[in-house]
């Protein structure tokens, strides 16, 4: 399963490394003095991924993934164009945009609590904010109409 999109210069140095190898390549070539090879279209790790350690990266549809794209004040699933993020902590108060202080939350709610703790508010947060260690693993979604032909064998359109 496609994981992520990489540099082709990443991917000829994880080569030369023999860190991945060469699933598919492309028609050209790459050369230096002593060296010459396929440029890679498709390459696979050559260890497992649950080696790889990768701290989760804060973003709101990773907040929304994480909150499983429910306000979590009164549990109202929404796609994630309906929803907000809100500092749990008011940020006009000394708030952060952290992982422990930011939840999903539908716009009424959200004007709802407004510049308050959930409980100077009298909502409930339903679940304590944390920093997830991992997120579900979706597959990479790409445009077809962007996608080199080498590709799309392994892509989810």
């Amino acid at each position: 399963m496609p994981i992520q999109i990489m540099s082709w210069r990443d991917a000829i140095v994880d080569l030369y490394l023999g860190k991945v190898e060469s699933v598919v390549d492309y028609n050209e070539e790459i050369r230096s003095p002593s060296t010459t090879m396929k440029l890679p279209a498709v390459v696979r790790i050559l260890r497992k991924t649950s080696q790889i350690k990768h701290r989760v990266k804060f973003s709101k549809s990773n907040i929304v993934n994480r909150d499983s794209g429910r306000c979590q004040y009164c549990l109202t699933r929404l796609p994630i164009s309906k929803l907000t993020y809100d500092h749990v902590f008011p940020r006009s108060r000394g708030g952060e945009t952290t992982w422990e202080n930011v939840v999903c939350a539908c716009k009424k709610c959200n004007s709802k609590k407004a510049d308050k703790t959930p409980e100077e508010a009298g909502m409930q947060l339903h679940t304590v904010p944390r920093q997830p260690h991992s997120l579900p693993v979706e597959p990479l979604r790409i445009r077809e109409q962007n996608v080199p032909e080498q590709w799309l064998a392994f892509v989810t359109a």
